[in-house]
């Protein structure tokens, strides 16, 4: 029976909007035909519930994120409830999740941990959390991982992230064999969703498309030194796609020298101020900037300067700012190849439509693989009976063996020991069979003689 109940399509799903807590709607960015009742009889019942961006303020978000140091403990705080026999959790920017395999219901008792954990009112984050039993933990975990459950479809940063759960959950020995093979068997998926379709290969964010623009000029970056300007979230997140892309040297300018000093520390640059830019700019292959100043930084002549000790090599600038950062006639210039923020958003517009269509493509294989881990799930609660009854039928094979082994010491016919050993060996593995076949039809239990022809391989047409 179901921990929750006979028909699993009784469950609690996220609110509308965080605007609205408390209303039921299918999760956002899930195919209504997804959910469906299943009656599935596991001795282990998986959950996976939290908070995300579809379903929470980051005011809310923020307060119960779990990160760094305190994961390892909050994660033995979890197994420690009685119902929570293993767990994982995952938090990031846009979502805090709770992947817990289960001894017996649990919901409101984990519920109310994540809130005491934080000193917060269980009513406070209730009405924004969504819950996934079983089937839909899996298809949820499978969808998060693919980067169909992000802000940005096909968003790569998350599968990252949720390994780093696996190995936090890993180390702080909170993981059992159905919450461990879900991970291994989620990790698998990602990658086939990752190489059998295109939803990671379209840039679909500034920084991203930028970066993206930049590598088709240049194919690898190890010899590349790139100067960013600014040191606001884009100029971040471009920082990191370019260190991911192996970029060989980092100059980030900022209008306050202790910004750009921190900003670059966290990527291996180094920071210097706006009026550093001139003896600096002929070293960049990339310039990208993104700043708030109301005139220019990069004049024509600037550029024209820089690109005197260049001979030739190209360079790629992208000005993400508004107004913009670098004047509009250096685009006029050899070798330089500027991109507006017109440009990208072109080109992210495209690309989404891209990742939309290779979406629907993740979800074929996302629901093949739900159904895969499922029948293993299914198939752990056989182990122990098959189990039991190979034991039973070696304990009585080794028995009949004994005597016949006493038979032949005694002198007895080796023919007539074979024989004893078949026909008693044989008597024994089908009595008590043969005992319960005969009571199904005295009783009329045509459900279990039907069982008994499918679990014996027989022939019902056979007289």
């Amino acid at each position: 029976m179901s921990l929750y109940g006979k028909d699993r399509g009784s469950y609690s799903e996220p609110p509308a909007t965080a605007s609205t807590p408390g209303s039921a709607c299918i999760h956002p960015g899930y195919p209504a035909q997804f959910f469906v009742s299943v009656n599935i009889c596991c001795t282990m019942s998986l959950i996976a519930l939290g908070i995300n961006h579809r379903t929470a303020p980051v005011e809310l978000r923020e307060q119960v994120a779990i990160t760094g140091e305190r994961i390892s403990d909050a994660l033995r705080g979890l197994v420690a409830l009685p119902a929570v026999n293993e767990a994982a959790i995952l938090s990031t920017c846009n979502r805090t999740e709770l992947y817990c395999g289960l001894r017996e219901p649990g919901l409101d008792e984990i519920t109310d941990w994540l809130a005491r954990y934080h000193n917060l009112d269980p009513e406070v984050i209730r009405p924004y959390m969504y819950t996934y039993p079983d089937e839909r933990a899996v298809r949820h975990l499978l969808r998060v991982a693919g980067g169909l459950d992000s802000m940005i479809i096909g968003e790569p940063q998350i599968l990252g992230q949720m390994k780093d759960a696996y190995q936090a959950a890993s180390a702080a020995g909170t993981l059992d064999s159905a919450l461990g093979r879900l991970f291994q068997h989620t990790f698998s998926v990602a990658k086939q969703i990752r190489t059998d379709t295109a939803i990671g290969e379209s840039p679909v964010s500034v920084a991203f498309a930028a970066v993206s623009l930049a590598k088709q000029i240049f194919g690898e970056f190890s010899q590349q030194t790139a100067l960013l300007i600014g040191a606001g979230e884009t100029i971040e997140l471009t920082a990191r796609h370019l260190r991911d892309q192996q970029l060989g040297r980092l100059v980030v300018a900022n209008r306050t020298l202790d910004n750009a000093h921190r900003l670059a520390a966290r990527f291996g640059g180094y920071g210097i101020g706006l009026d550093e830019i001139p003896a600096h700019l002929s070293e960049a292959d990339i310039v990208i900037s993104a700043t708030g100043s109301p005139t220019t930084l990069l004049d024509r002549d600037m550029v024209k300067t820089a690109l005197k000790s260049r001979k030739h090599r190209p360079v790629f600038m992208v000005d993400i700012a508004v107004p913009r950062d670098i004047d509009a006639r250096v685009a006029d210039l050899d070798d330089i190849y500027l991109y507006t923020v017109d440009d990208l958003q072109d080109v992210i517009r495209e690309n989404l439509k891209s990742r939309e269509q290779a979406a629907q493509q993740a979800e074929e294989i996302i629901e093949v693989q739900v159904e895969r881990f499922m029948s293993w799930l299914r198939a752990q609660d056989a182990v122990s009976t098959i189990r039991d009854f190979r034991q039973h039928a070696e304990q009585q094979r080794d028995a009949v063996m004994r005597k016949a082994q006493q038979m032949l010491a005694s002198g007895k016919d080796p023919q007539q020991a074979l024989e004893f050993l078949a026909n008693t060996l044989t008597n024994k593995l089908t009595h008590m069979p043969s005992v319960r076949i005969r009571e199904a039809a005295e009783n009329g239990d045509h459900e279990l003689l039907g069982a008994a022809q499918i679990l014996f391989n027989l022939d019902k047409d056979k007289p």
